[in-house]
């Protein structure tokens, strides 16, 4: 008498909506596109916090120490800072991860390489990669620059326009600083495009207004930051 099969019928665990968006190259694109907007977001707020070095040194310092009161009495001092830290920090791990994950897969997928190597894509998305490394060894200088003081000579706790004005006045700061807010440009124009078509933003009526937007931001971002070196260079900011 041949013996019964046992069957399993406990019910199967759906996989969550995080395990779904982690494996999926459609779920990591999504989160590239997300975390790229939180980025880009900050980068809008920051550059217009950095113009204000335009009116002045109790005009930018002001503005400094005020980010480290933001959300007082409520909250602690620069507790808010740091939760705005905490959340760009998560969103540059998980965009770097992604974009590491999302080329792997890329690569994987085509084992054999092209018979013919042909330029299929333009400049600014040959060189997101190298943009994206560029950009990562850029944000740990900066914050051992000016934030932490670390890579700093003479760096001056509570002075940011001073150590401002004394990182631009070396060649190598403003090497530095002008190379990453180029390929910051780069990235932008293509990321913030990349996101919109993630997130099914386009069509063809909105593909236009879209690219259009895409310049904007990069172009505007990039000379905003960029004015900063060039005025302490040029004197107008000393």
């Amino acid at each position: 008498m041949a013996l019964a099969t046992r069957t399993d019928k406990r019910p199967h665990k759906r996989p969550s909506l995080i395990s779904i968006l982690w494996t999926s190259t459609v779920g990591k694109k999504t989160i590239m596109a997300v975390s790229g907007l939180i980025m880009l977001g900050y980068l809008v707020a920051h550059m217009y916090g950095n113009l204000k070095i335009f009116f002045g040194l109790t005009a930018f310092n002001g503005y400094a120490h005020w980010l480290r009161t933001l959300g007082e009495p409520v909250l602690h001092a620069e507790w808010a800072l740091w939760i705005v830290r905490l959340l760009l920090v998560a969103a540059v791990v998980l965009h770097g991860v992604c974009a590491y994950q999302l080329s792997r897969r890329d690569r994987a997928a085509r084992p054999v390489a092209y018979a013919h190597r042909r330029r299929r894509a333009s400049y600014a998305t040959r060189t997101m990669r190298w943009g994206g490394i560029i950009l990562a060894l850029f944000i740990v200088w900066h914050i051992l620059d000016l934030t932490t003081g670390t890579v700093h000579p003479g760096f001056r706790p509570g002075d940011p326009y001073q150590n401002v004005v004394d990182t631009f006045s070396t060649w190598y700061g403003n090497a530095i600083y002008l190379v990453a807010m180029l390929a910051l440009g780069l990235h932008v124009r293509h990321g913030f495009w990349s996101a919109a078509q993630t997130l099914g933003a386009g069509s063809a009526t909105r593909d236009r207004v879209l690219r259009a937007a895409a310049d904007l931001l990069a172009l505007v971002l990039t000379a905003g930051f960029i004015a900063i070196p060039v005025a302490v260079m040029t004197g107008l900011v000393n």
